[in-house]
Order: C-alpha cells, then sequence, then structure tokens
C-alpha cells in the first residue's frame, strides 16, 4: 500500500472518529437533558416562575442589570452553577440583551473568581491542587505553553469552569491575558443557551425560527470546537492526567 493511501486510510479513520465523538456529545445531551427533566429541574420554569422572575426583574428598572451581573459575580466567586443564569437572562432580557449582559456577568464573575484566588483564598486553592491531579495540569501547562493552556482549559471541556477561575489566579498568567482570552471563548455557548432561551419569549414566528436557528449553529460549533483545539493545540497531550 502506497503512502498516500495509507494517509487516506488514516484521514477516514480520524473523520470515523470525529463523527463518533459528535455523536457521543449529542447522546450524552439528550442523557442530561433526560436526567434533568426526570429531576423535575424543567419545572423551576414554568410560565408562573418566569414570570415571577420576569415581574421581579422588572421591579428593578434600568438597576434589573446591575441585579443580573452582580448575580453573575456571586455565583462565579461561591461555585454556583451559570447555565441557570444564562438561561434565565435570556428569558427575561431576551436573546440579544441576555448575551450582552450574560457576557458582562460572566466574564465580571470569572475575573472576581481570578483575584480571588490569586489574593485572598491562595490557601484554599492551594489546597484544591494538591488533591487533583488534574488541576496540577493547568499550572504546568501554563509554565509550558502559556495562554494556550488557557484557551484549550476554556474551548474544551475539562475542567469545571468555576475552579478554572480560582486555580489560574495562581498560575503565573497576567490578568490581561486571562481576560483576552477569556472573554471570547465564552461567547460561542453565551449566544447559543441565550438565543434558544429567548426564542421561548419572542411573540413573534419568524423572530422565533431565526433565534433557533442561531442557537443551533453555534450549537453545532460549540460541538466542534473541542476537536478543532484537540489537533490544532495537542490538548490531549497537554490536559491527559497520568
Amino acid at each position: 500500500m502506497s503512502d498516500t493511501e495509507i494517509a487516506a486510510v488514516k484521514n477516514a479513520k480520524a473523520d470515523g472518529r470525529g463523527w463518533h465523538k459528535l455523536l457521543f456529545g449529542l447522546a450524552a445531551v439528550a442523557v442530561g437533558v433526560f436526567v434533568a427533566w426526570r429531576l423535575g429541574l424543567f419545572d423551576l420554569l414554568t410560565v408562573d416562575n418566569i414570570d415571577r422572575l420576569d415581574a421581579w426583574f422588572d421591579s428593578l428598572g434600568w438597576w434589573a442589570p446591575v441585579a443580573f451581573v452582580v448575580l453573575w459575580v456571586v455565583a462565579s466567586v461561591f461555585f454556583l452553577p451559570g447555565l441557570p443564569i444564562t438561561i434565565a437572562g435570556g428569558l427575561v432580557f431576551g436573546a440579544v440583551w441576555g448575551t450582552v449582559w450574560t457576557t458582562v456577568g460572566a466574564n465580571l464573575g470569572a475575573i472576581a473568581a481570578f483575584l480571588v484566588g490569586r489574593y485572598a483564598a491562595r490557601g484554599m486553592v492551594e489546597g484544591m491542587l494538591e488533591k487533583n491531579g488534574a488541576l496540577r495540569k493547568i499550572d504546568g501547562g501554563v509554565r509550558n505553553q502559556g495562554w494556550r493552556m488557557l484557551l484549550i482549559t476554556r474551548l474544551v471541556p475539562i475542567f469545571p469552569f468555576n475552579i478554572q477561575n480560582y486555580v489560574y489566579g495562581l498560575t503565573d498568567i497576567p490578568l490581561k491575558t486571562y481576560v483576552l482570552v477569556t472573554l471570547p471563548c465564552m461567547i460561542p455557548a453565551t449566544v447559543a443557551f441565550n438565543f434558544a432561551a429567548g426564542s421561548v419569549r419572542t411573540g413573534d414566528f419568524t423572530k422565533t425560527l431565526w433565534y433557533l436557528g442561531i442557537a443551533a449553529v453555534f450549537f453545532v460549533l460549540l460541538s466542534l470546537i473541542p476537536g478543532w483545539v484537540g489537533k490544532r493545540f495537542a490538548a490531549d497531550n497537554l490536559t491527559r492526567v497520568d
């Protein structure tokens, strides 16, 4: 068999693995949705709950975005899950402004946790590093790869996002670099979830279809990013736990 034929076989196998990973990812999402449904998490998104949430933010007037951003900062600092807040942003503020305020809040929250990890809670974070070999990979990866390690861990869902914020505070990565890399890495998921949530309350069938289409494009993008990052920056080698 010629070198060209061998290369073609290898590429075909790689493409097959890519499809397998995509299908596995979709299956994992489906399982997650099923589990959330069985646990009754979707009951929190009933019309009554959404209306109460909407009314509460409306009562704040111009302070509503500020309250939402503060909520994001608190969630980031205290390890609270960000997905429900993201969805709430799309439902309350709409797809576009939900994306804007989620981007602002999530990034300020990430910066706040980074600074807490660097200056106020070093002992706690160092303890987490000692107990978790995977997290120690971040510190070693930053020393070897710099900002590329941050890019990998932001785009490839290997490490919990909120814990990353603290751990990076212990590394040598500059705050400016941390912010400039973190911001664009958050945008795809922020757009996907906010437009998906915002489509529920548009009141316009055409706009709903547009929002769902935009969300679908970004969800597909999110499913493809890990593979691209892994090939481009050898993420598997950098983040593999021995």
